[in-house]
């Protein structure tokens, strides 16, 4: 069956074909009711355009390039959920790519997203490379970071202090009387908000004259399986732990099932606490603290900017979004959402 051509979506709408190419980019000069029709025709023709085309004229697509590091558990599917339902209704639309963690791949995706001739690009973090920076900065459309909020941004940020956040949970653990902590993590060389978080509640045992007792730090990416393991290492060097800090909630959902093999008492012996508030922590047999980061949110507010920087709506707006995290699982805490 042969493809129906713009020419036809214009003949049968009554408009010319330049109007309705720019009725299909929704572009602001087309009057919503001439936008309508023109729309209708295409769907009732199942005309599907060629978008390098249709943005010969503006030279960028309606593509938002997305970039994340992962998709080995729930974070960034529900930042990528979030994203989505931003850009709803917007006529644009997210293409994603994944680095897994790897900054040469992150550059190579990002330049070859940039060769789309995306409207906006969303990546996370702000550690990027001087190379990638560049690449961005060069790139002449909005740039959102995010996640992370400890570093320079190139243009709009939206996230958290990581090491606020561990800062904020080391407090917490204390206050509820742990002294003798023992830290597990992995790949802090790739993961490096985790490093972040570590170094923020390293800061704030030496402020009260501590420290980490053992650390078991492993090259893998983080899994129940290996939080588990270097749990049960750990706890066979240095017993008489009382607060085991982990770099995720996968890690530390591992590190509870080693104290259930090993019998050891969950929170009352050992407090158990990871980051990220995934809702595995909730089906747990017994209770883990965690740092709620909220996920979804970041995505949908970084959407919102993208909307707003396309549309030229965000020249002399807040560039940067804060969020905090809420920590639950340790008895008597509160904690407040600072969405400032």
């Amino acid at each position: 069956m042969r493809k129906p051509t713009l020419e036809e979506v214009a003949i049968e709408a009554g408009v010319s074909k330049m109007t309705a190419s720019r009725a299909l980019r929704r572009a602001g000069d087309v009057s919503s009711e001439t936008r309508d029709r023109v729309l209708e025709v295409a769907r009732r023709l199942s005309y599907v355009g060629n978008r390098l085309a249709l943005s010969l004229s503006s030279q960028r697509t309606n593509l938002v390039a997305v970039v994340v590091p992962s998709m080995s558990n729930i974070v960034f599917p529900e930042v990528l959920a979030g994203i989505s339902a931003g850009l709803d209704g917007s006529g644009m639309q997210a293409v994603f790519g994944i680095c897994d963690y790897d900054v040469a791949k992150e550059r190579a995706i990002i330049r070859d997203m940039l060769s789309w001739q995306p409207c906006a690009i969303i990546v996370t973090g702000l550690d990027q490379p001087e190379e990638t920076v560049k690449l961005l900065k060069h790139a002449d459309i909005p740039v959102i970071q995010l996640m992370d909020l400890d570093g320079t941004p190139i243009d709009f940020n939206v996230g958290l202090s990581h090491g606020e956040a561990g800062a904020d949970m080391a407090r917490a653990l204390i206050a509820a009387g742990r002294r003798r902590f023992g830290y597990v993590g992995s790949a802090l060389d790739k993961d490096l908000r985790a490093g972040k978080r570590k170094a923020g509640f390293e800061r704030v045992l030496r402020e009260h004259g501590l420290h980490f007792v053992e650390q078991a730090i492993d090259d893998a990416f983080s899994s129940i399986a290996l939080g588990k393991r270097l749990t049960i290492a750990m706890l066979a060097a240095v017993p008489d732990l009382d607060c085991i800090y982990y770099s995720n909630d996968d890690m530390a959902s591992g590190g509870l099932f080693a104290c259930m093999e090993l019998r050891v008492a969950v929170p009352e012996k050992i407090l158990i606490a990871g980051f990220n508030g995934l809702d595995l922590v909730n089906s747990l047999p017994s209770q883990i603290a965690t740092s709620r980061s909220p996920r979804r949110a970041i995505g949908e507010v970084a959407a919102q900017l993208v909307r707003q920087a396309v549309a030229g709506e965000h020249e002399a707006g807040q560039r940067t979004v804060r969020f905090k995290p809420i920590i639950t699982g340790i008895a008597d805490y509160d904690d407040v959402v600072d969405a400032s």
